[in-house]
């Protein structure tokens, strides 16, 4: 007789169980999101470019100071500079006015506030973040300007809309931006050098000072230009106080604009394929490489925190 075979067969495994679901879904996510980034970035690009190719106009006339869009006037120019150093002014003033007052915020959540006072502030911080961006333009605008202008107007405010205006309302949006990052940072840092600083018989502040502020400058750094993005992205909020006017900032009282002011506002006086409408795109362009010239300081930042 013939012994019966006892070998166990193998099942070969189905097509779901060779195929690894979780993997491939996520990575088709990210492949997704890949090209419509790239997508994104070349349409910017091209559409910033067609004022030099398709109009004809020469790359230097950007960095004219003279703004004059308009087809059916004489001597028409298409100088950016106003609307480039009116955004990085903005900004910068923005932050100088803001970052204080949120690592200082952020300090003291971190490590001064006591439990009940840290479950007030840290709802508050988001309901910051929540508020729409044309509520802070309409409060600059029917508070601070008015300020401004009776209150202050001796001290050149004649208008009240002004460069400081719109940096007084990008400092208190970017606030919760800056704060948020700064008490992050704070939080990350070892208990152990905080004891080791305390053991050694240094006050509260001398450890802030001394151990806590320079161990986190690299994600404070981070955290401000988080907020320099923040606000160089912000178009309604400060085209409602800032006064709208293409010139070279001069003073803290006067009127300027930025590129997403202008843009907001022009947008629907062109027409697509003319040049003041290719003149839109190319300040579209020119934020997208201020953002990711921040992008770049943030990874360096980072990179510098991570290595000290």
């Amino acid at each position: 007789m013939t012994a019966p075979d006892t070998s166990l067969t193998v099942a070969k495994p189905g097509l779901l169980a060779r195929l690894d679901l979780p993997r491939s879904i996520t990575l088709t996510a990210a492949a997704v999101v890949i090209v419509l980034v790239a997508l994104l970035l070349a349409f910017i690009i091209w559409n910033g470019v067609q004022l030099f190719t398709a109009s004809g106009i020469p790359v230097t006339e950007i960095f004219s100071t003279v703004w004059r869009p308009d087809p059916t006037a004489p001597n028409t120019t298409y100088g950016l500079m106003p609307f480039i150093l009116g955004t990085l002014g903005v900004m910068v003033v923005a932050a100088i006015l803001s970052a204080p007052l949120s690592v200082g915020l952020a300090l003291f959540m971190a490590e001064i506030a006591p439990d009940w006072a840290r479950r007030i502030t840290q709802p508050a911080m988001e309901v910051f973040v929540g508020i729409p961006s044309v509520v802070y333009g309409w409060l600059g605008l029917t508070i601070l300007v008015p300020f401004l202008r009776t209150q202050l107007g001796g001290m050149g405010f004649t208008f009240g809309f002004s460069w400081f205006a719109g940096s007084a309302v990008l400092a208190l949006m970017i606030l919760p931006t800056i704060t948020s990052i700064s008490y992050d940072s704070f939080r990350t840092i070892p208990l152990d050098l905080r004891t080791a600083s305390l053991a050694l018989g240094t006050t509260r502040w001398q450890t802030i000072r001394h151990v806590l502020l320079p161990t986190a400058r690299g994600g404070l750094a981070t955290a401000i230009v988080f907020g320099l993005m923040r606000a160089a992205g912000e178009a309604l909020a400060v085209q409602m106080v800032i006064g709208n006017r293409p010139v070279v900032p001069e003073a803290l009282t006067k009127p300027v604009t930025t590129l997403t002011a202008q843009i907001t506002m022009d947008m629907g006086n062109t027409v697509a394929g003319e040049a003041w409408n290719q003149a839109l795109w190319t300040m579209g362009l020119i934020l997208l490489i201020i953002s990711f010239t921040f992008v770049m300081i943030i990874r360096r930042v980072s990179r510098g925190g991570m290595r000290a």
